[in-house]
């Protein structure tokens, strides 16, 4: 299938289930377009079942999709530059400790905690994964989406606290993550079975500080350059060639983490725009084109999650263990966060709900199921695969369904009633001129 059929059908699957979702479903849109897709899914499975070959169709679609490249090496850059433009830089500066142990030692806890867990789970069943696999999906599926994470925050009114906590979580945690993979894979496939602890942590480090530090000059520059010009078109031509551009040098150039160095990148120019030659006019036309591209490629990415589901095949052995993997993570998620909240408590006060929220709220998406998708073929890499997507599914339909009530109930605080613009608009203008 040729790359422009591919992009013509996915745009076109991803235009109708947003009209569905917007004009009859109204969920939330990482809820909606994936059980719409789902729902696809399901009517394509069974019309193999009536001698239609739709299935086979669907299967060359995905395979056309590359989920994996398509996601990790194209739309993820983009994405978090576009999510980390809508956090206010100073406000999550408030809260850089509690967010850094998060984004680093929560991560390593809870892929100990669910590798070690799914091991023994997979002993118990009968279900033959080595324990380095197992490590390997604890740090694929530790990280908290922050695609997931941040739909879903748009529309929960949470406390201003604890909504910068997980936003920033979110945005770090997922970089970590995709290091801590790259690690215990190739010790898994014997890429890296002489490295030392003390080789595996700089490799961590530098990943994670080269990268932080790559976004911050990035993000300089370009602000630079922005705050010497009031023009919208030349604005937003600047920024996606950081992004594509700087995405593409810290992964393949200086070796360093590209989600986390996009991330460093959104939150400077985000925090720097607010002084410079550019008028209002021309801020709120760069705020609406990354509003708009982050709505359409989060779109794309919630149905393509849909349509994965074609490619899954669930024994009762496996679906039995799903279960069990989700009670896992979700014990994990505790841990890891409780752990780092409980230590920060000594210096400063957090509300008893922190733990609980944020442990609830700890959605799980696209990024690990690409990296699920990235594994050898061999029967780990399809039991991961099947797992991996059940958590994920779980996360987005039951966690991320519930979210709001549940910050509602421990908090007392009403619905959102702004709306999605408002919720989504860039913190890149003074607060008075906010609209």
């Amino acid at each position: 299938m040729h790359v422009e059929e591919v992009v013509g059908i996915l745009m076109s699957l991803t235009a109708i289930s947003s009209y569905i979702n917007h004009k009859f479903v109204k969920l939330p849109k990482a809820i909606g377009l994936t059980l719409i897709t789902l729902a696809l899914s399901f009517i394509v499975a069974v019309s193999g079942n009536l001698g239609w070959d739709v299935e086979g169709f669907a299967t060359h679609l995905l395979d056309g999709i590359g989920f994996n490249d398509t996601f990790l090496h194209g739309m993820l850059g983009f994405l978090l530059f576009a999510a980390s433009l809508h956090v206010n830089a100073m406000e999550l500066a408030k809260h850089k400790t509690i967010v850094g142990l998060l984004a680093t030692v929560s991560v390593i806890l809870s892929t100990i905690i669910i590798g070690f867990g799914t091991y023994a789970l997979t002993q118990i069943i009968g279900i033959a994964v080595p324990l380095a696999y197992c490590l390997v999906f604890g740090a694929l599926i530790s990280p908290t989406d922050p695609i997931t994470t941040l739909g879903i925050l748009k529309t929960v009114n949470a406390p201003k606290g604890l909504e910068m906590k997980i936003a920033g979580e979110a945005l770090f945690n997922d970089g970590m993550g995709i290091v801590l993979f790259s690690i215990l894979l190739m010790v898994a496939t014997g890429g890296q079975a002489n490295w030392t602890l003390r080789e595996a942590t700089l490799f961590f480090i530098r990943q994670g500080l080269g990268g932080g530090v790559l976004g911050f000059l990035m993000g300089m520059l370009a602000a630079r350059l922005l705050r010497t010009i009031d023009n919208s078109e030349v604005a937003i031509i600047l920024t996606l060639g950081m992004v594509a551009g700087g995405y593409a040098f810290a992964h393949s150039v200086m070796e360093v983490s590209g989600p986390i160095c996009m991330a460093v990148a959104g939150l400077t120019v985000g925090g720097s725009l607010q002084n410079g030659n550019m008028s209002k006019d021309t801020l709120l036309k760069l705020d609406a084109f990354w509003e708009l591209l982050d709505g359409i490629l989060n779109a794309i990415l919630f149905v393509a999650i849909g349509l994965e589901f074609l490619s899954l095949n669930f024994s009762n052995e496996t679906l039995l263990a799903s279960i069990g993997i989700i009670m896992i993570s979700m014990g994990a998620r505790w841990i890891s966060v409780m752990i780092p909240v409980a230590s920060m408590s000594m210096f400063r006060r957090f509300s008893s709900s922190v733990i609980i929220i944020m442990t609830w709220g700890g959605l799980r998406g696209g990024i690990s199921i690409a990296l699920a998708l990235t594994l050898p073929f061999g029967p780990e890499r399809d039991f991961i695969v099947a797992i991996t997507y059940a958590v994920v599914l779980f996360s987005i339909m039951v966690q991320g369904l519930t979210m709001g009530a549940l910050v509602r109930k421990i908090t007392g605080k009403p619905e959102q009633k702004e709306s999605e613009q408002e919720a989504g608009m860039i913190r890149i203008l003074p607060m008075e001129e906010k609209l």
